[in-house]
């Protein structure tokens, strides 16, 4: 058979090399295949120069103390699922007994890069990733939970399939922050006839995104998505459950108290009932004095 390389000829297997671990920072020591996936067993490559064994408290040199396993998803070899097995390497200061672990930062920042350089090109960088939109979601999210920082961010998510019965919703942007400038700055930034296109826009209660959709979307119709109308219709409940608990009682519910051993009943959907849980409203609601929670 001919050589298929010619000039350079075939080079040894590398498999830290074919699975581009070496891109990572990574080396492969071992491989395992089960029945469901690959697992490849890796070690951490110090850099040249590097200065992993100096304490950076007290500048004395490091000693081996053990090592901790970290287990990682890759990129699947063919069809298999692959699991990275990474051993990490952990040290003892000899001075001030300080103990830290192998820089791993190189690994992974490189592997975050890598991913949102791909995201980039297959989601973001996709010209076609906005067509068709007629039914447009926007809700807030919780991303950050510090302190610092502005911890929510605007979910924008495509309902087309989801009215159409053709398929899940799908994602179509995150925006940082909660406003309606952020919204409107999003919207804005869509061609005419995509906006034009929309038809109706879900969102929670909040005024902002109203605004934004009324002045971005001019034809599209504002309604309230089922989750937020739904739970404003529970607060409601749960606010005349309250004043009538006040009204008879005079405190707030106690465990032995009809109107609040039923909480949660009156909050099930009554397909979702047992049989013992549906005579719970039906006492409830025989007293007279609860005649408002019932028709609430």
């Amino acid at each position: 058979m001919p050589d298929a390389t010619p000039g350079a000829g075939f080079a040894c297997p590398d498999l830290t090399v074919f699975c581009r671990l070496d891109e990572l920072g990574l080396e492969v020591t071992g491989q395992r295949f089960e029945p469901d996936r690959a697992v490849l067993v890796c070690r951490v490559v110090e850099p040249d120069g590097s200065d992993e064994r100096w304490c950076r408290r007290c500048g004395c040199e490091g000693s081996p103390r053990d090592t901790v396993i970290r287990r990682l998803a890759h990129e699947p070899l063919g069809w298999r699922p692959t699991t990275l097995v990474v051993t990490i390497r952990r040290y003892r200061c000899s001075g001030c007994g300080h103990v830290w672990r192998q820089d791993t930062s190189l690994a992974w920042n490189t592997a975050n890069d890598a991913v949102l350089a791909e995201g980039k090109r297959v989601l973001i960088d996709d010209p076609h990733r906005l067509d068709g939109v007629q039914v447009l979601g926007v809700d807030e999210h919780v991303w950050r939970h510090t302190r610092r920082g502005d911890k929510y961010v605007t979910v924008i998510i495509d309902l087309t399939p989801i009215r159409d019965g053709t398929g899940p919703a799908r994602l179509l942007d995150m925006v940082e922050g909660r406003s309606k400038q952020a919204f409107k700055q999003w919207l804005s930034g869509r061609p005419e006839a995509w906006r034009d296109g929309v038809k109706v826009v879900a969102m929670d209660g909040f005024t902002g995104f109203k605004t934004a959709a009324a002045e971005e979307i001019l034809a599209a119709v504002a309604v309230m998505d089922p989750f937020h109308v739904v739970r404003l219709a529970g607060d409601a409940l749960d606010k005349c459950r309250r004043r009538v608990q006040l009204a008879i009682h005079g405190h707030r519910g106690h465990k032995d108290d009809p109107l609040y051993a039923a909480r949660r009943t009156l909050h099930t959907g009554a397909d979702l009932l047992t049989n013992k849980q549906k005579d719970r409203p039906t006492a409830l609601f025989a007293a007279e004095e609860h005649v408002e929670v019932e028709a609430t």
